[in-house]
């Protein structure tokens, strides 16, 4: 799948989201930003639809055409995408302190791991906790791809709709049963507020189970452009319609996330979320819409190094507090305009020197398997 002009702009509008949001780490961006800041963590969850969709789509139209099944090729090249860069972060992370964003860190076995967002002392160890999300995304890598070979072995939209919903009820039931039940005693106790927070996070916002309602989205809109071309095609000459649908949709989420830790939001504001997300990706998706259309400059190259940019942002932000803060306090635009141009900055420079290189590493070893296979295929 080519790049596509709406899904980069929302990929880019995903990251400077998340951005915007952790600049509470260094007092906020002021009270221009403030509606944007608060939450901006959505960005996360359009992350997980759009990782849902492109993930799902290369793995689904290969097996709905009776090509045979490689998970050794699909976590190559996962591989070559996620961890480089991700490796070269941790290193700064562990070898440097002062690169931190926050004192305490989880055991370096849990970030190599991928266990990080299911073990972690939020309240405690803060630094590079948001490598949560990409722990998401690993144990995503890790079943989809046995969860869609077997579903495609004898397709059944029956099989297929049972699947999607068990994962969202059990979503639904498992949020709502900590909420009620694991968190009571912390509950509405005023001296022990952070305990609530802490415990929200460490046990309904960070663990992968709780968190499957985007990429679910984003592969039920996958299977629909594998399975359902017709369809696929209605939707995308439809692109407008859904991207005022997707809106709406998120903006009812928004006002309901208006109390982020209550029962309600807890528990069926995520699912919620990700139906409006996915209708924008499904908008983003076409080249005939507003969305599809519409090319903001930057954006493209924002998105292109969205990953970087989510590794690196929080310790720059940290950094930049550390040796400007004062000079920049109170002084909204010009402090927006430093913090920003330092993260693209390091952003790039991650990108292209350790990233890109892998990257095309990766299409080197491609296209040779793509020889050697082209080769093989005659004397078959």
């Amino acid at each position: 799948m080519g790049r596509l002009p709406g899904l980069d702009l929302l990929r880019a509008i995903a990251i400077v989201w998340v951005m915007l949001f952790h600049s509470y780490l260094v007092g906020g961006m002021g009270e221009f930003w403030q509606a944007g800041i608060t939450h901006g963590w959505m960005g996360v969850d359009l992350f997980f639809v759009l990782s849902g969709y492109l993930i799902g789509g290369q793995l689904l139209k290969p097996l709905s055409q009776g090509q045979p099944f490689r998970p050794g090729d699909f976590y190559l090249r996962r591989a070559f995408r996620v961890l480089p860069a991700f490796l070269a972060v941790l290193a700064l992370y562990f070898t440097v302190p002062g690169f931190r964003e926050a004192p305490g860190i989880q055991p370096l076995w849990q970030f190599l791991t991928f266990s990080l967002n299911l073990l972690i002392d939020y309240q405690h160890n803060k630094a590079f906790s948001h490598a949560w999300s990409l722990c998401v995304e690993e144990h995503f890598y890790l079943v989809f791809p046995w969860l869609a070979w077997w579903m495609t072995r004898r397709p059944s939209t029956a099989k297929f709709v049972s699947v999607c919903v068990a994962v969202l009820i059990a979503g639904l039931a498992l949020r709502g049963y900590v909420w009620l039940y694991e968190m009571a005693p912390v509950r509405g106790l005023e001296q022990v507020e952070r305990s609530f927070g802490q415990r929200f996070v460490e046990d309904i916002y960070y663990p992968t189970w709780m968190r499957l309602d985007g990429l679910l989205c984003g592969v039920v809109l996958a299977s629909i452009q594998v399975y359902r071309p017709q369809l696929w095609a209605g939707l995308q000459r439809r692109a407008n319609l859904l991207l005022i649908a997707g809106l709406a949709v998120v903006a009812v989420a928004i006002a309901l996330f208006d109390e982020r830790t209550a029962l309600l939001p807890t528990v069926i504001g995520y699912p919620l979320l990700s139906i409006g997300l996915a209708l924008l990706v499904a908008a983003g998706a076409s080249t005939s819409g507003w969305l599809g259309r519409w090319r903001v400059p930057g954006a493209g190259w924002i998105a292109l190094t969205s990953f970087s940019l989510y590794l690196i942002h929080k310790p720059v932000f940290r950094l930049v507090e550390t040796h400007l803060g004062a000079q920049l306090e109170g002084k909204g635009l010009l402090a927006f305009a430093v913090y920003a141009a330092a993260t693209l900055v390091a952003g790039a420079l991650l990108h292209y020197s350790v990233e890109r290189p892998f990257l095309r590493l990766r299409e080197r070893w491609l296209r040779r398997e793509a020889r050697a296979a082209a080769a093989i295929a005659p004397a078959g």
